[in-house]
């Protein structure tokens, strides 16, 4: 009995912290892989044992009483001793195994990390791999990420980082639009031109266009018509003669392939080295993990090809 109560305990655990480190009962049942009643349940178990409330709850937020905060900065500790263990437990595994999971954005998830995942899975058949594609920051500390794909600038000092191959930020159009109405030889050409523009999720900020003019790198936020919030909808507005954007060249290349995209302004196209691997130091000699990112760079070389080589 004295058992049971301990594991019911440690799942409440479970789902309380990642409750508090996601916001929402929901994104932690998915995180998770339960449902959000399942979350709701062992945490109400978990505040009845311990007679107080964890979370104030509205029909829009959920946040943690001054008991809980309290309770959740102790129980990350705990989670993360327990990490430490079954860590050091598979390391005494030679052989990769277990979940393997891997955070990503959506575009470097779908076209470079979902595609080499079969072939990877059949040279190591007893890894299962979890891939989580979302173009938020996550924690990757506290969700149990084992590796994550980012773009731009590093700033968690806790992770371990190798760069991956750099990629070739273009502006590409659909030949057919580019008929109707010319093609750009310069940047500053684009003023005259309908565009399509990226807005990120994670800010909701505008995607500035960088071109390299004389030797430096310029910066503009064209006046756009169209604004997506995802790489893959930008490039698939184009394709349908939507305007100009700027894409990465491994997103553009199946469209450029079938014709229906061409690259213009090549030219003043930017390489940029700004995607980088991380994973926690408890993940060091994890099996798994040390398969995986050699594969993860081989594959991001082939993908990261600029579209004039």
């Amino acid at each position: 009995m004295m058992e049971q109560i301990g594991l019911d305990r440690l799942t409440g655990l479970i789902a309380f912290a990642r409750a508090g480190s996601m916001g929402s009962y929901t994104a932690a049942a998915r995180s998770l892989s339960i449902s959000p009643s399942a979350v709701s349940k062992s945490i109400q178990r978990l505040e009845k044992h311990l007679g107080v409330s964890l979370f104030s709850r509205t029909t829009r937020s959920l946040k943690l009483t001054p008991e809980g905060s309290e309770l959740y900065d102790r129980t990350l500790k705990l989670l993360r001793d327990m990490e430490e263990i079954e860590q050091t437990a598979i390391k005494a595994r030679s052989e990769p195994s277990g979940t393997l999971r891997i955070a990503a954005s959506l575009p470097i998830g779908i076209h470079v990390i979902a595609p080499i995942l079969p072939s990877f899975n059949a040279l190591y058949p007893d890894v299962t791999i979890d891939l989580r594609m979302s173009d938020q920051i996550v924690d990757i500390i506290e969700q149990g990420i084992d590796i994550a794909i980012r773009i731009g600038e590093l700033e968690d000092s806790r992770l371990l980082s190798r760069p991956l191959a750099p990629h070739q930020l273009c502006a590409f159009a659909s030949p057919t639009y580019l008929q109707t109405h010319g093609i750009p030889t310069h940047p500053d050409d684009l003023a005259k031109h309908k565009t399509v523009n990226l807005r990120y999720q994670s800010t909701g900020r505008m995607f500035r266009w960088p071109f390299q003019v004389n030797g430096q790198i310029s910066e503009i936020i064209p006046t756009s018509d169209l604004i997506v919030d995802a790489s893959d909808a930008l490039v698939a507005a184009l394709a349908a003669g939507g305007g100009i954007g700027i894409s990465a060249t491994f997103i553009a290349a199946p469209y450029v392939a079938r014709g229906e995209l061409q690259p213009v302004l090549q030219d003043f196209a930017v390489k940029r080295q700004n995607i980088t691997a991380l994973w926690p130091e408890s993940r060091r000699t994890n099996p798994a993990v040390r398969a995986f990112l050699p594969y993860l760079q081989k594959a991001f070389k082939a993908q990261m090809t600029p579209l004039s080589e």
